[in-house]
């Protein structure tokens, strides 16, 4: 475990566990991330011109760059209610040029103006259009992490079920995947999580679930049927209070087929990898990740 990752570790602790802001606040605070993205001699950030695909390209500027062969959906983290694909740069541009991919950054909707089903709604309208555009669904990997994590789990499972195309593989950063919050992690890393509390999972997960129940299998990925998705890979920390949400998602997808690839780290907070700009943990989570990328996408 670095220093860097004991001192992070502590000022959220200090600063940020427990202090149950409003949305608006959360909001606010999403606009004031500490940390820039890194931004490669050759790349840039575009906007898409209109809907569906509203948020961030990161891509190369010069035409024929081996990363326009390889394209990743990014969902963000955020509890549905917070956070941006600006706010994510720093985690989205590393993983673009790590891999490297051209990436886009998807900006869903966001809960409680916009519930269940409006993110996933919004995560199957841009596939849907990275598809059109011409890009083949086994040129496309989806990522996400937290609710972004579960956003992207709901999208595979929503597109087989619909008979569409599936992407060529999955990459979750502590995905959120039981909003129910039933995993026994939810008790036993309530002290342990750098972030959040355990009883503050399942009470915040009523402004993006309205009134549709906890075990809906497309709001909680959990309760879903896993057969037929792609390859996946979980990364989450074994001090998360959403570590279950990974481990039992894992095994069950491992069970029904799926090939699975679970990564506990130690002693990090809830998506560490965001943290990548000051924490050497996040750098080599990212390496991690562009080496699956890059397995599933040659």
């Amino acid at each position: 475990m670095s220093l860097r990752n004991i001192a992070l570790t502590w000022a959220l602790r200090r600063w940020v566990k427990g202090n149950d802001q409003d949305i608006a606040a959360s909001r606010a605070m999403a606009g004031k991330v500490p940390f820039g993205a890194k931004h490669a001699k050759g790349w840039r950030v575009r906007s898409p011109a209109e809907s569906p695909l509203t948020g961030d390209w990161i891509e190369p500027v010069a035409a024929g760059h081996p990363a326009l062969g390889r394209c990743i959906l990014y969902l963000h983290g955020g509890a549905y209610v917070a956070m941006s694909a600006a706010s994510y740069r720093t985690l989205t541009s590393r993983l673009a040029y790590a891999v490297p991919a051209r990436l886009f950054a998807l900006d869903y909707r966001l809960a409680p103006e916009h519930p269940f089903p409006a993110a996933l709604d919004d995560a199957i309208a841009a596939y849907r259009a990275l598809v059109a555009s011409g890009i083949p669904p086994s040129r496309i990997v989806v990522a996400g992490d937290s609710a972004g994590g579960g956003l992207a789990l709901a999208l595979l499972i929503a597109l087989r079920d619909d008979g569409a195309a599936l992407p060529a593989a999955a990459v979750l950063f502590s995905p959120w995947t039981d909003l129910a919050a039933t995993g026994q992690s939810v008790i036993d890393n309530s002290d342990s999580d750098a972030l959040f509390f355990g009883t503050a999972i399942s009470r915040t997960a009523r402004h993006y679930l309205g009134d549709t129940p906890a075990n809906t299998p497309l709001a909680s990925p959990f309760y879903a049927d896993l057969a037929g998705l792609p390859p996946l890979l979980f990364q989450v920390s074994d001090t998360e209070v959403l570590l279950d949400d990974s481990r039992r998602v894992a095994e069950k997808a491992g069970r029904a087929g799926v090939p699975a690839t679970l990564r506990i780290w130690h002693g990090l907070p809830h998506v560490w990898q965001f943290f990548a700009a000051i924490l050497p943990e996040g750098r080599d989570a990212l390496k991690e990740a562009a080496t699956f990328v890059r397995t599933h996408l040659p």
